[in-house]
């Protein structure tokens, strides 16, 4: 069971990326880090990141076993390997124990494996999908085709729905849905623009979704969770520690001498 839904400042970014785009358009490219983004009268952090120059990497537990449970923890022990954390955002949903919910792989190793059941959770309203960074390349895909023929994956998450499928927003996904929950999900342009997004305020599973596919673009995201949705943004002056998490996202780069 889930903790969520189962159960950055660079105020100017790029003019594209902070204004509306049409329907299936990717935005232009944009300096790596976080800017506000206002779409259909909701507010949004989006954090855009290029795989093949930021380290894009997943964590969950330190060299002790245990969960980092949060952000301080990990920008600690990161520290002490002389590095400084740039950002960070919960990574997919886990269960009671902070172990991840399905497919995870770090550094190579599969250490959870997929789950494709159906089932009444968030994760579990299929299709749900794979977030997966490789070298200089990363992705978001369906789940079944992510194990149909595997990409080079350094790191990968699951996590469920899909928000937005091959430009179509998820079928289970309705306009009519009222449910509105601080919510994250992740989208990647043309193969390397990692795009981490996060609602300032709730907003519904059909509102999130129509942010990913009509005003940045994306034609496959994932949604990563709801309720325990957190940021890390030093730019932003923001560190959410609201709730215990499992696995992160996490960029990080040498401490300045």
């Amino acid at each position: 069971m889930s903790r969520g839904a189962p159960g950055l400042a660079t105020c100017l970014i790029a003019g594209a990326l902070l204004s509306s785009s049409p329907a299936g358009a990717a935005p232009a490219a944009a300096p790596p880090g976080c800017a506000s983004r206002t779409f259909d009268s909701a507010q949004y952090t989006v954090c855009s990141f290029d795989v093949r120059h930021d380290d894009i990497r997943l964590y969950w537990s330190g060299s002790d076993d245990k969960p980092y449970g949060n952000f301080a923890p990990l920008a600690t022990a990161l520290a002490a390997r002389g590095r400084t954390l740039r950002f960070a955002m919960n990574a997919g949903m886990f269960g009671d124990d902070f172990a991840p919910v399905g497919l995870y792989v770090e550094d190579g190793k599969q250490l959870r494996k997929a789950d494709t059941r159906a089932g009444p959770t968030n994760f579990h309203l299929l299709p749900n999908g794979v977030f997966w960074i490789g070298d200089g390349l990363a992705g978001v895909e369906e789940t079944s085709r992510f194990l149909a023929a595997p990409p080079a994956a350094r790191f990968a998450t699951q996590s469920g729905p899909m928000l937005v499928i091959d430009g179509h927003i998820h079928p289970k996904i309705l306009p009519t849905g009222a449910s509105e929950k601080i919510r994250n999900g992740v989208c990647v342009l043309n193969g390397v623009t990692a795009l981490f997004v996060i609602s300032d305020a709730p907003v519904t599973f059909h509102g999130f979704a129509r942010l990913f596919r009509d005003g940045l673009g994306c034609a496959n995201a994932l949604f990563l969770d709801g309720s325990v949705s957190s940021l890390y943004a030093p730019e932003l002056g923001r560190d959410d520690e609201l709730a215990p998490l499992g696995p992160m996202i996490g960029i990080s780069a040498p401490a300045p001498h």
